[in-house]
């Protein structure tokens, strides 16, 4: 290296400014188990977990807790697949009782552990975009 050569060092990043987002659009991210303010971090770590902020932006979710929210909504859907798929197998087919709960029973646990995490991150972006000044 040179005599008085400088080292070229990155130039300082500057906090990117973030407007004001819709609330569609922060449910959707949120949908996605993104963050609700930038689309880019993720809004979950693993399963359900919540990190304290998001990786890209910063932005604090702490003040987003969605507590059992999430757990409410997802058996509300699938309240709503199952027991009127239940209802019209029957009326069509009359299957066995013991054949109704072997289908059921284990759609219903596939339903809620698939959703829970797309419904937990929609309730957190949902709080997120409700608070927004």
């Amino acid at each position: 290296m040179p005599n008085g050569a400088a080292i070229a060092r990155p130039p300082a990043e500057r906090p990117r400014q973030f407007g004001r987002v819709g609330f569609l659009t922060a449910f959707a991210r949120g949908l996605s188990r993104r963050c609700p303010r930038c689309d880019r971090g993720a809004l979950l770590a693993g399963y359900i977990a919540m990190p304290p902020r998001c990786a890209s932006c910063g932005l604090d979710f702490e003040p987003c807790r969605a507590d059992d929210a999430p757990a409410y909504f997802t058996i509300l859907i699938v309240g709503h697949i199952v027991v009127p798929g239940l209802l019209l197998m029957e009326r069509a087919l009359h299957p066995e009782t013991w054949l109704q709960m072997a289908i059921w029973l284990p759609a219903t646990l596939f339903l809620t552990l698939a959703l829970l995490p797309f419904v937990k991150g929609a309730t957190i972006a949902a709080i997120w975009a409700s608070k927004q000044g």
